[in-house]
């Protein structure tokens, strides 16, 4: 009878009323293969600099404890002209206000490429990086300027627990052995990026004084000089080296803090492909520099700048004094609740749901991790007391336990699910066929699963396909 077919037929010609006809957007999903690519490419650089800047700051700690003297002395050893442009700088400051350029020229390039290639350039994907980095920074200068309100405290010091240092974080992955899936360090990696971009504009708002106009205006004409050289096409490092030394050099004497020349530069690069190009002149200097900074300038920095004095007195007072307890309990508590609620409060409002491979445990993890502050914590805090060394070092000390509190916990959290990364790494690294592209992103090509698997079977009803039979 055809009444039931025809039943059958209105039924699946159109879906029930309680399905939904569109699929929710998902919270940290695969990556597409070139930004999969990209990503690895740049944490490998910046895991081997994390493992440095580690050692460089435990030599920092040995240095400054055993031969506090001796330490001091090559911090305040003097070198460079002092005309022109005032360059006569001690060590620490070349440190502090040369080498961290470099930093923030790779971290601008970061941005930029973010912005026009990477996981910020449509709005729908930026969303969960751009508020989790607010909420990130926002709550932890919250917690300290609540907590130094009162007397004794000192709320210049809010930025310093604002900064996530993805460098060290990936070093302490490295060095406990901790396996994370791609889309989880691409979002750490995004959330550095972002975080990276507010705290040199706090810097450049908040910590410039003295501005000379004259030399901000050279400056910018040197960055105007820099773009339109870039944009018309012309090469070689002979050329944009002293380019760039010079627009640092005139960046530092106008007031300005010099890192931001190195940012605006970085902005500056072209990162989209035009044309066969295999990679965007933005990409290409960033693969050329990014090894100086992560093996060189950040973990000299660290040198320079992590050498405090540790003793049971100095250690107390992190927990009894207003600014240090600020600095820890916004790296702690701060940096997990804005990183780890701005995602799901994202999640929430947006209705979009989490990769089902992974658990908000799982976030809440990284988002501990997120609460390692130590680069630019440590340059905060000298910007912050310039004119109070032992409240400087006081700051340090507290962005060091900070740090390593954070580092412990994430670690313990992450270890508990270890194997469980461990398995979603082997999938994502999985080619059987040898053809360098990993299997998850070719399973639903038939072509591809033919070379792997062979042809499909027949069944003995149907015969094998060339039409012979094979009873005897």
């Amino acid at each position: 009878m055809p009444f039931p077919a025809l039943r059958r037929s209105r039924v699946t010609d159109q879906p029930p009323v309680h399905e939904p006809t569109t699929r929710r957007r998902q919270l940290l999903g695969r990556l597409s293969l070139p930004e999969r690519t990209f990503v690895t490419d740049a944490l490998r650089t910046e895991t081997v600099g994390g493992v440095l800047l580690l050692a460089a700051a435990v030599v920092a700690l040995i240095w400054a404890n055993v031969w506090p003297d001796a330490y001091e002395s090559v911090l305040d050893y003097t070198i460079g002209p002092s005309t022109p442009l005032h360059l006569d700088l001690s060590l620490a400051d070349w440190a502090k206000d040369g080498l961290l350029t470099i930093f923030f020229f790779v971290a601008g390039i970061e941005l930029k490429r973010e912005f026009v290639a990477g996981e910020l350039r449509t709005p729908s994907a930026a969303l969960l990086p751009v508020i989790a980095a607010v909420c990130g920074v926002a709550l932890p200068a919250i917690l300290f300027a609540v907590v130094n309100s009162g007397s004794g405290g000192h709320p210049g010091g809010w930025a310093i627990p604002t900064a996530t240092d993805i460098a060290f974080a990936l070093g302490v992955l490295a060095v406990v052995g901790s396996h994370l899936p791609s889309a989880l360090r691409a979002f750490l990696l995004t959330l550095a990026v972002v975080d990276d971009l507010i705290a040199i504009l706090i810097i450049a708002v908040f910590y410039s004084s003295g501005i000379k106009f004259w030399a901000l205006g050279l400056a910018f004409a040197g960055l105007v000089l820099f773009w339109f050289l870039h944009r018309r096409g012309v090469h070689g490092w002979y050329l944009f080296v002293p380019l760039a030394f010079v627009n640092w050099a005139l960046m530092h004497e106008s007031g300005v803090h010099a890192t931001v020349a190195g940012v605006a530069m970085g902005l500056m690069l072209r990162c989209h492909r035009v044309g066969d190009e295999q990679q965007s002149p933005g990409e290409h200097i960033e693969h050329l520099v990014r090894p100086l900074s992560a093996g060189l300038a950040v973990p000299v920095f660290a040198l320079f700048a992590a050498g405090v004095t540790i003793s049971g007195s100095a250690l107390g007072e992190v927990f009894t004094q207003a600014t240090p307890l600020g600095i820890v309990t916004g790296l702690l508590v701060g940096k997990t609740v804005g990183v780890f609620g701005g995602t799901w409060l994202t999640a929430r409002f947006t209705r979009a749901e989490l990769n089902p491979q992974l658990k908000w445990a799982d976030m809440f993890a990284v988002a501990v991790l997120a609460g390692i502050g130590f680069t630019v914590s440590l340059l905060i805090s000298e910007l912050a007391f310039p004119g109070d060394v032992a409240l400087a070092d006081r700051s340090k000390t507290a962005v060091l336990v900070g740090s390593l509190l954070c580092a412990v916990f994430a670690t313990v959290l992450l270890k508990l699910r270890n194997r469980h990364y461990r398995e979603l790494c082997e999938e994502e690294d999985r080619d059987e066929d040898g053809d360098g592209i990993p299997d998850v992103y070719q399973q639903d090509d038939p072509a591809w699963r033919a070379r792997v698997t062979g042809p499909a079977p027949h069944s003995a009803d149907e015969g094998p396909a060339d039409g012979r039979r094979t009873d005897r």
